[in-house]
């Protein structure tokens, strides 16, 4: 059984900057992709990063140039650095992980999720 926790969320002013992390048990994480999602009040969760298991990293167009995903194998940790963020950025944002980055792309694959990290845009 995966347990994903979030954290790093937080209320910040348009422009600013945050940084997200999620610590991954119970899961292979050094062969797993893994990738964060968000979820804005009244929308379906998306996919705004990816990062596979040899470091690749892909960003949903969104948030390309201004989101950078990152890993810690050995912390089995994956962390999304947010800069220039907008009000549009205001979600709950949450990880996940498997073994075929593939499946990270539809998130009603997963059964199970953490708590998720608010992330708050506004002046």
């Amino acid at each position: 059984q995966v347990h994903l926790v979030e954290s790093g969320g937080g209320l910040v002013q348009p422009g600013g900057s945050l940084r997200l992390s999620c610590a991954v048990s119970g899961s292979p994480s050094s062969i797993n992709a893994m990738g964060w999602y968000r979820q804005a009040p009244g929308r379906q969760r998306e996919l705004v990063a990816l990062i596979t298991s040899n470091g690749s990293p892909n960003y949903a167009d969104s948030v390309k140039g201004r989101f950078t995903i990152s890993r810690d194998i050995a912390k089995n940790t994956v962390y999304l650095q947010m800069n220039s963020l907008k009000p549009e950025d205001t979600a709950v944002y949450y990880c996940n992980t498997d073994l075929r980055p593939q499946r990270l792309c539809f998130p009603s694959y997963f059964d199970s999720w953490g708590q998720g990290t608010q992330v708050t845009v506004s002046s």
